[in-house]
């Protein structure tokens, strides 16, 4: 079962990346583990890999034995999510993305969560020719302003309770005017 901000992911990349097929924690079979959410756009042959963090208040803070552990954490589960995509849809265009609503700057390097990403997104590129898409504080914000602009637009129920939701407070919202 996925977490709301896996939820939010996968609506953004049915609706706003008009993706085909979307899949919530896939088992890996050659690395164990799992990618948080894919996305599939067939007519444009796109693979999207998404890595999902919601900790609302510690921002993104991944700790192993008590010490900040987000950029070893990130570099293992992307390089595995770049190996599996190269190998189940090599021929496709593939665009791995980082999720997390609250990445916070801090004055101590060793907890400096923006740093971290930079630092995920710089190996990334140096290792694998990876351009990591950051969806992180405004663009996470942004891209549910996306979702609530798509889903007041719509008449027809979702499925989704994160789609229905934002639906209901956008046509309430409407009314109320």
């Amino acid at each position: 079962m996925q977490t709301p901000g896996e939820e939010l992911v996968g609506e953004y990349l049915r609706h706003i990346r008009n993706c085909e097929f979307v899949q919530y924690n896939l088992q890996t079979s050659h690395v164990q583990g799992e990618i948080d959410v894919i996305g599939i756009n067939m007519s444009t042959r796109t693979l999207y890999v998404c890595e999902v963090a919601v900790h609302l208040v510690t921002g993104l803070q991944y700790v192993k034995n008590k010490r900040p552990d987000n950029i070893d954490r990130f570099i293992t589960k992307f390089t595995k999510d770049i190996q599996y995509a190269r190998s189940a849809l090599p021929e496709y265009k593939h665009i791995f993305m980082l999720w997390s609503p609250i990445v916070k700057q801090r004055t101590n390097p060793q907890y400096d969560q923006m740093s971290h990403v930079q630092t995920i997104h710089a190996r990334l590129q140096a290792d694998f020719d990876v351009d990591l898409q950051l969806v992180i504080n405004e663009k996470f914000q942004h891209c549910i302003a996306e979702l609530r602009s798509f889903a007041a637009q719509q008449g027809a129920a979702f499925t989704s309770p994160i789609m229905r939701l934002l639906q209901i407070e956008e046509r309430l919202a409407q009314h109320l005017q």
